[in-house]
């Protein structure tokens, strides 16, 4: 796994270079919005076609939903309980939360389990992100950072994000295909597999560019020291449990409990703007996050090969 994480640690490291370095003069945020925008759009719906459309949805989609459901609101509960309990202040409070609550499932959680296990994990990834924590952090994460922050967003519905949401509308799609038995054309295989080919290596050039080493301010590691303890260590531990209890086994399980180790979210950053939350404290939050994650995912991927 180790050499694995190398690998994607190097494609992430030439996102972050691309900060400092600045190829043809393009602002590394511009560079980020465009490989994000085309891989939300084009190339991970076509993924999402691609692998729920052949996946086995059933009783272990609903599984896999729950130990979404379960990991997101353990984690809100314990950044709440600890940073109301510590009185960090208001917008501070709010990007902690939000950084514990929600991983990095997607942009580094389905290249790490595809990585490892092969194909076939790409359906847990997936089947977590759309089915769990997408529809979670435009709710229940929408509703925090309104409640923690100043922005004025009265009236703003809920729903419109998910409406316009091209990977949960193939999920959907996907789902009914594979429900009234449709087979996928060969003549449609092939462009769906070539559309989707890019998402893995975008995604890892897209967290690299996300990383804001501008964001370190040593007076913010404290609180950060405690996210990346609750994100790093209390949510695996958090994940072990929870995967044994809905009784997940073997590498379904073990993906599992990977995609509960995976650092903060970078979409957060986004809400934190929005919502005039601490912005800076975040990306700080997942700068180490993801740093830390490089030591500690080949740890907890041996903790669950050994409990499932």
């Amino acid at each position: 796994m180790v050499e694995v994480l190398m690998q994607m640690g190097a494609l992430i490291l030439c996102g972050a270079a691309w900060r400092i370095i600045r190829p043809g003069g393009v602002d590394a945020d511009l560079a980020r919005r465009v490989l994000t925008t085309l891989v939300f759009n084009f190339s991970l719906p076509a993924l999402v076609l691609t692998v729920l459309w052949q996946a086995d949805l059933g009783r272990q989609t609903l599984g896999i939903a729950l130990f979404g459901l379960g990991t997101v609101l353990a984690g809100v509960v314990a950044a709440w309980l600890l940073f109301t309990l510590l009185r960090v202040q208001p917008r501070r409070r709010g990007a902690a939360i939000l950084a514990v609550a929600f991983a990095n499932v997607t942009y580094m959680g389905l290249p790490v389990l595809e990585h490892i296990f092969g194909p076939w994990a790409r359906a847990v990834a997936i089947q977590l992100d759309l089915f769990a924590n997408t529809p979670l952090l435009l709710g229940l994460g929408a509703l925090i950072a309104r409640h923690y922050g100043t922005a004025e967003t009265q009236g703003e519905g809920l729903l419109r994000p998910l409406l316009v949401n091209p990977p949960l509308w193939a999920a959907l799609l996907a789902v009914g295909l594979d429900a009234y038995g449709v087979a996928e054309p060969t003549w449609l295989a092939r462009p769906l597999q070539l559309l989707a080919s890019p998402v893995v290596p975008l995604m890892l050039l897209a967290l690299g560019l996300g990383l804001r080493w501008d964001a370190w301010n040593p007076r913010n590691l404290p609180t950060a020291a405690l996210v990346m303890a609750l994100k790093l260590m209390a949510m695996p531990l958090c994940g072990l449990w929870l995967g044994r209890w809905l009784d997940f086994q073997g590498g379904t399980y073990q993906a599992l409990v990977l995609e509960s180790a995976m650092p903060s979210m970078l979409l957060g950053v986004v809400y934190c703007d929005r919502y005039r939350l601490d912005t800076a404290f975040y990306a700080l939050a997942v700068l180490l996050t993801t740093l830390g994650a490089m030591l500690s995912l080949p740890y907890w991927h041996g903790q669950a090969a050994l409990a499932g």
